[in-house]
């Protein structure tokens, strides 16, 4: 990899990393609101939906400048997200200004790797940068919940400006503060990332014609033979992934018996087997193999059926493990083995599906438009599924039941999609033999 490709890593960490943080000061801008418990959940809602409802207008913004450039400018519109929350804005309409920037940055992120490298190479740049952005969730949410807790928080408001009040009096408004200055390392990098030379056709700037346009990117990666695979892969990859979140949580409520706190933990847990995951699929799998890896979707699905059956009744006996003064629950042992697994998986089919999705957008069409496509229909999933999970909660179904339903769906849509490439080649190879034929 050159040196621009870590120069684009850098600056894709520092904002997720603020990102994640500013979703947990959130939250605590809420709780010091007295806003109903109803709201935290639609903070996601608002973020996501600048991804759904933006998709036709952020992959023409993104082809429109060069991609460092795209990023500076909505790595600032973060970060304006940021100062109306200081300034009194309602969080949810905060955080969906935060989400827009996101929204437009996303394309940009990673429309500048197809510009930037080789296709042999995308899988591996994939690799490393899910596995950043893996890690920078992991640590933007430790670092959201260290800002906002008691001890640091006080540190924080402790620093006075001579003759200036900067209002800032609570723990979220300090934390939201420190969120800004990452913000502002982002940006700074952003100016860092070079110019890679790619020039696209003029953009347009009627919103019927971008919407039309859209329309005929999202139609043309459909019908694509290998675009189409990849990207309903990753459309119920990230829908999976966000309704997994929800998941985890509840059945570490009601099969480990976890308070919330000890359950997020888990997702963390589960986020390594990602980034590991991931890292594996760049070292292992060139581009022209990606396909291969469609089966391991199907464990997956099946892997996460097995966290039904599992529960810490099956150990009566605690079983503890001290390490100085860490003690570790050895009942709790198979769990993690099975998040790790869970992750590992996902990680190790989604990044060659990636790479192969953008490398396709590529050469149909743009990089922006490619990604903005995908990132409507992944959003979109994300919706529809957490939907369907909160009806399930809603109607009181069993979470291990919820749990299998969910790991069965997702190997048989995996399957679905297995047989559907192997038609697609089929038909190829068809019409391969005519061709031959015919001279």
């Amino acid at each position: 990899m050159n040196r621009s490709f870590y120069i684009i890593m850098a600056a894709q960490f520092f904002s997720s990393l603020a990102d994640n943080a500013l979703l947990i000061a959130a939250i605590a801008l809420l709780a010091q609101l007295n806003a109903p418990a109803w709201m935290t959940p639609l903070l996601k809602l608002f973020f996501v939906l600048s991804y759904v409802i933006l998709a036709a207008f952020v992959g023409a913004f993104a082809d429109s400048r060069p991609k460092g450039n795209v990023m500076f400018i909505t790595n600032t519109i973060k970060f304006i997200g940021c100062v109306v929350m200081l300034l009194g804005s309602h969080p949810l309409l905060a955080y969906a200004i935060v989400g827009l920037g996101a929204a437009a940055y996303s394309p940009a992120k990673y429309g500048i790797l197809t510009e930037l490298l080789p296709p042999e190479k995308l899988v591996a740049a994939n690799g490393w940068i899910e596995g950043l952005t893996v890690g920078s969730i992991i640590m933007g949410t430790v670092l959201g919940g260290v800002l906002i807790s008691s001890s640091v928080s006080q540190s924080l408001l402790s620093f006075d400006l001579p003759a200036i009040d900067t209002g800032i009096d609570t723990p979220a408004e300090s934390a939201i503060m420190i969120i800004m200055m990452i913000y502002v390392i982002a940006a700074i990098i952003n100016l860092r990332i070079p110019d890679t030379g790619a020039r696209y056709v003029s953009q347009k700037s009627n919103p019927i014609e971008l919407i039309k346009d859209f329309a005929v990117c999202f139609k043309t990666l459909w019908n694509d033979r290998l675009g189409q695979i990849s990207l309903a892969v990753t459309t119920l990859f990230w829908g999976a992934g966000a309704t997994l979140q929800f998941i985890v949580i509840k059945w570490a409520q009601v099969a480990l018996h976890m308070s919330l706190s000890q359950g997020a933990i888990l997702q963390a847990i589960s986020a390594v087997g990602v980034a590991a995951g991931a890292v594996w699929a760049a070292w292992r799998v060139p581009l022209r193999d990606s396909l291969k890896v469609l089966p391991y979707g199907i464990a997956m699905g099946l892997v996460v059926c097995a966290l039904a059956i599992y529960n810490s009744d099956m150990l009566p006996n605690t079983v503890l493990w001290t390490v100085g003064k860490l003690e570790i629950n050895l009942n709790l042992l198979p769990a993690y083995f099975l998040l790790i697994l869970v992750g590992w998986l996902a990680g190790y089919f989604v990044v060659p599906m990636n790479a192969l999705l953008q490398h396709r957008g590529h050469v149909l069409m743009s990089a922006g438009h490619s990604i903005a496509v995908q990132n409507f229909n992944e959003n979109i999933s994300v919706l529809l599924m957490l939907i369907v999970y909160s009806l399930l909660i809603w109607l009181d179904a069993s979470v291990q039941y919820v749990i299998i339903g969910f790991g069965l769906a997702v190997s048989l849509i995996m399957w679905m999609v297995i047989k559907r490439h192997a038609a697609n080649q089929a038909e190829y190879d068809s019409m391969h033999l005519i061709g031959e034929h015919k001279h």
